[in-house]
């Protein structure tokens, strides 16, 4: 069958055929700039990529450097001087339970993922627990686009196409404050029973739990009560699971600590990272391993049973050396730091309380510059907005020159709709207010669109 020579379509395969896209061509800061000249403030980070914003030119020199000396080599065959190096650092990064652990890097989140799976499935193995194979994961969660992340990811939306090809492992739910299963009577408790409950439902099958400390996408933000993941970490020890922490959108920064995890005074055994680890500058994701984890193949087997062609891509891993040196330099961690007194993340966080004055609002929820916005239809009921609300103001907030990240499902994975807003902490005090009073707007000329 011929193709004809122009399309009705463009050339590079885009998210939707319904949606014309306009064309980036500049960013600066926290600025993106389409080819017409118009401005867009990235209120969404790019999908919480971009903490340090846009256009960062030592983090260009760098990759640039790295580039002149060598663009690439095969990981089989050679180790590289920037891949151990950033290693190194990443893992003093991630602090006192990682330091003596080891950094496996892909090409980003759904590749990390990945590799966690496997990681945990061959740690098992190598202990003497070939019977263990099952990964626990939560309802309404995200952990990546590939077979296997989507397997244990709870975004009824995305999954539900891919279903027969998916195994199906047991699932718990998220803890989600404004709908709380349990409300909000000793819900860290009754949160963390669930997966004392899934682990038992596996007969000794189960090898690791997975989830993100804050949700992303598809619940917008929501936080986990005090003491939750204290249980979590106790259960996960006392069953012999490992418990992976994906912390693709919350790590490096984000939520005003190195990883979010830490806000809970507990630790993972594997931290999984992307979109911020190298902040857009270059496709990175990470699996930073803790010392018994790695320990385990070491001195078993000896070789890890996995591999991608670009994991360790000189390039982008010195994109991510310049990024954490850049995020350390300018002090961006304490900066997302919305518990600081005078932090921008603080100063977000106020701006964006003023958005309950719209009707529509239901819940304003998050932590540093990692925030959700709920709507609804009715505050008292909680009934959500009607379907493609969050899309539509989207698209309103664009045309108005601030760019956020609209999300459906949050309910029950089909109903719910809400934002998620996940800034660069470059961000100034004018442009937060000048954006949130954009985004009002939005929400207002939406609301009168109903």
């Amino acid at each position: 069958m011929s193709t004809p020579a122009h399309a009705p379509w463009p050339a590079v395969f885009p998210r939707s055929f319904r949606k014309t896209y306009p064309r980036a061509v500049r960013g600066e800061k926290a600025w993106i700039y389409d080819e017409q000249g118009r401005r867009y403030l990235d209120l969404a980070g790019s999908a919480a990529v971009s903490l340090l914003g846009h256009g960062d030119g030592e983090i260009a020199r760098a990759m640039a450097e790295q580039l002149a000396k060598l663009e690439f080599t095969h990981t089989s065959a050679f180790l590289t001087p920037v891949a151990e190096e950033f290693a190194r650092e990443l893992l003093e990064f991630a602090g006192a339970p990682f330091r003596g652990g080891a950094v496996y890097f892909t090409s980003g989140g759904s590749e990390a993922v990945e590799t966690a799976l496997k990681l945990a499935r061959q740690y098992q193995v190598e202990r003497g627990h070939p019977e263990r194979f099952q990964i626990i994961s939560r309802r309404q969660s995200y952990h990546g686009a590939t077979l296997g992340a989507m397997a244990v990811s709870g975004n009824r939306r995305r999954r539900a196409i891919y279903a027969p090809m998916l195994r199906e492992f047991p699932q718990i739910n998220t803890p989600y404050c404004y709908r709380c299963a349990y409300g909000c009577a000793n819900c860290a408790s009754a949160y963390a029973g669930e997966l004392e409950q899934a682990i038992a439902e596996t007969r000794g099958q189960a090898a690791a739990f997975i989830c993100e400390p804050v949700s992303g996408a598809t619940l917008g933000a929501a936080v986990p009560p005090g003491g939750y993941f204290q249980q979590i970490r106790r259960i996960c020890g006392a069953h012999g699971l490992l418990w992976i922490a994906d912390e693709v959108m919350t790590g490096c920064g984000r939520t005003g600590r190195n990883f979010a995890w830490e806000h809970w005074q507990t630790s993972p055994d594997i931290i999984v990272a992307g979109k911020g680890l190298a902040a857009g500058y270059a496709p990175l994701g990470a699996v930073i391993a803790a010392p018994h984890v790695v320990e385990a193949i070491a001195a078993g087997s000896g070789s890890f049973l996995h591999g991608f062609t670009y994991n360790a891509h000189p390039v982008s891993v010195a994109a991510g050396r310049a990024v954490l040196r850049r995020i350390q330099e300018m002090q961006l961690v304490a900066a997302a730091d919305s518990g600081r007194s005078g932090s921008l993340a603080g100063e977000f966080a106020s701006e964006l309380e003023t958005l309950r004055e719209c009707q529509s609002v239901g819940d304003v929820r998050g932590i540093g510059l990692l925030r959700g916005v709920e709507f609804v239809a009715d505050r008292q009921s909680k009934a959500p907005a009607k379907p493609g609300f969050a899309a539509r103001l989207g698209e309103a907030a664009q045309r108005r020159g601030v760019l956020v990240y609209p999300m459906q499902g949050c309910l029950d994975g089909d109903r719910g709709e809400h934002l998620l807003l996940a800034p660069p902490a470059v961000l100034t005090k004018d442009e937060i207010g000048h954006g949130i009073a954009q985004l009002r707007q939005a929400v207002l000329e939406v609301e009168k669109g109903e």
